[in-house]
């Protein structure tokens, strides 16, 4: 899933133009996202789904039924500061092995960048826009939650503390607290900083989601309290906000 603006060509001879590192090298390449995931020091893919293997740092055993989360605002800072922001979104589903492999839509110039990022979920302003696309995948939240879209969906099963498998709902959203008489938003999207890339022809950039840590650090997730009904939960919201910090690695660059 992709969305690019119709500047996106004037922005790269913009950057060029800028950033004096890449004022020398004209040529652009093409550029892949590549997602994997693991569960600590092992990957996991979708062969592994609705079987109970897991052990989260609470010592609950559970399964993964669905796992899809959304990646947006890519953006790749030259060594002088200039920004190159792409317009795009990602929808990954490793459910259905959907966009785990991301091509950018326009190439990129080559040459030494000092960062690479993309943030978790939307910002306020493309959260609030329509997408068809994102509405088929029935990715959207409730008006009465302040609507958008989802950031992210993990599902599956636990071992609660009657021995019983039960079902979690681990959704990330725009944290809300809707007590009151009026709505309180907190901003729970958050950057992901990769660091200096090297960009040459035709470069993957491999991204690790290490699941575990949704349920680890800094706070120890207990499933037995916070299984369901999350999404209007304002604390919980905060606490995946938090754990969500320490998810994301870059692996290599091929």
């Amino acid at each position: 899933m992709k969305r690019f603006s119709a500047t996106i060509i004037l922005l790269i001879i913009l950057f060029l133009s800028c950033d004096d590192t890449n004022s020398e090298t004209m040529a652009s390449t093409s550029i892949v996202f590549n997602f994997t995931h693991s569960w600590d020091d092992t990957t996991i893919s979708n062969t592994d789904f609705n079987t109970i293997k897991f052990i989260n740092a609470n010592g609950e055993n559970l399964s993964i039924s669905k796992l899809r989360y959304l990646i947006s605002g890519i953006t790749f800072v030259g060594n002088s500061g200039e920004e190159l922001n792409l317009n795009a979104y990602n929808l990954v589903d490793l459910t259905n092995n959907s966009s785990l492999r991301y091509e950018l839509q326009n190439a990129i110039p080559s040459g030494s960048y000092k960062n690479v990022k993309f943030t978790f979920g939307f910002n306020n302003e493309d959260n609030y826009n329509n997408y068809q696309d994102l509405n088929s995948a029935s990715w959207n939240v409730p008006e009465m939650l302040g609507g958008g879209y989802h950031y992210m969906q993990l599902e599956g099963k636990f071992i609660d503390n009657t021995s019983s498998e039960t079902g979690y709902a681990y959704h990330a959203i725009r944290a809300v607290d809707i007590t009151g008489n009026t709505p309180v938003f907190q901003d729970t999207f958050f950057d992901i900083n990769l660091g200096d890339i090297e960009i040459s022809n035709n470069t993957t950039i491999n991204i690790d989601m290490n699941v575990a840590e949704w349920f680890k650090t800094p706070n120890k997730w207990n499933l037995n309290q916070l299984n369901s009904a999350l999404m209007p939960n304002f604390d919980a919201q905060i606490s995946m906000f938090e754990n969500g910090q320490n998810v994301f690695k870059l692996t290599s660059v091929d």
